[in-house]
């Protein structure tokens, strides 16, 4: 019978991959806005994933060999890749308007989501300790957005806030496939399919409007953050995109390695450390707060 999951290991090597993990999202999030100003969502993450599969296949030699990317479960594998392209798509686009701590602040009720998952989908056993840091932490973002705030007050429609929830929910799902997978796959396959996916879900986007044509009219920032025409990198962006390569092959190994080698409730917690990150990156480059209004 194949296992849902693999052997726990020592809790302390998966939370250090979660760890290293969020923060090399938390970069990865200040350089898509930083760079959203420019171009199109789907240029960046195929230039992003290009790059990062190379990084990727790298880890791929050191763990085996092309050997492991083969699977028995490809339709698994391709639902887990859809999974994460749709969270970064409806992520990203709400990342264009939303100050970048707002947005991240919103993301984060992915950890409960992830801890609660577990329950019924992996049979794993939450305690009261687990279960009380993630409700924690989900309060943190209830004060930060203040949800009582009228309409009126905020700068975006309200509908756009429902983006990152959305890209929250399908995290969540995401990462419980990557537990329930990583019994038989090894991290470094597991960030190779999510990069294949991602370039052909970009292609595919530039296919029907990397010409632009479907933005011309559009005054939504989200719809046309996701519609621009492709735009070659100016000046010292190639380096900002290299960095969003090696991101991306940073984030796909090391969320893997985490969520396959440790319990989700154990590991999902931790990945709250990325919000006092976005507050740092919006402060620092934006002078944002998510109490500026």
């Amino acid at each position: 019978m194949t296992p849902t999951a693999p052997a726990t290991g020592n809790p302390a090597i998966g939370i250090g991959f979660v760890l290293l993990g969020v923060t090399a999202i938390s970069v990865n999030d200040m350089l898509i806005k930083q760079l959203s100003g420019g171009y199109p969502l789907h240029q960046m993450v195929f230039i992003r994933s290009g790059i990062g599969i190379l990084f990727s296949l790298i880890l791929v030699h050191f763990e085996g060999g092309l050997a492991i990317l083969r699977t028995r479960r490809p339709m698994l594998h391709m639902a887990r890749g859809l999974l994460v392209v749709i969270s970064n798509m409806t992520f990203f686009a709400g990342l264009a308007v939303l100050p970048l701590a707002d947005a991240t602040a919103l993301f984060f009720v992915a950890p409960l989501m992830i801890t609660l998952l577990s329950i019924p989908l992996l049979g794993e056993k939450v305690g009261p300790m687990r279960l009380g840091a993630v409700i924690a932490g989900l309060a943190g973002v209830v004060i930060m957005m203040k949800p009582w705030q009228s309409a009126g007050a905020l700068e975006v429609p309200r509908a756009v806030f429902l983006l990152p929830v959305a890209a929250a929910a399908t995290y969540a799902m995401f990462q419980i496939l990557t537990r329930k997978l990583g019994a038989s796959t090894r991290a470094s396959a597991m960030a190779v399919y999510i990069q294949g996916m991602f370039l052909v879900v970009s292609a595919a986007i530039y296919l029907v409007a990397g010409d632009g044509r479907l933005a011309e009219g559009v005054e939504n920032g989200s719809l046309l953050f996701l519609l621009r025409a492709w735009v070659w990198p100016q000046g010292t962006d190639g380096w900002l995109f290299l960095g969003l390569g090696l991101n991306a092959a940073i984030i796909g190994y090391s969320l893997s390695q985490a969520y396959r080698l440790t319990d989700a409730a154990v590991v999902a917690p931790f990945e709250y450390v990325g919000l006092p990150l976005a507050v740092f990156w919006g402060w620092a480059i934006w002078v944002t707060c998510p109490t500026r209004r």
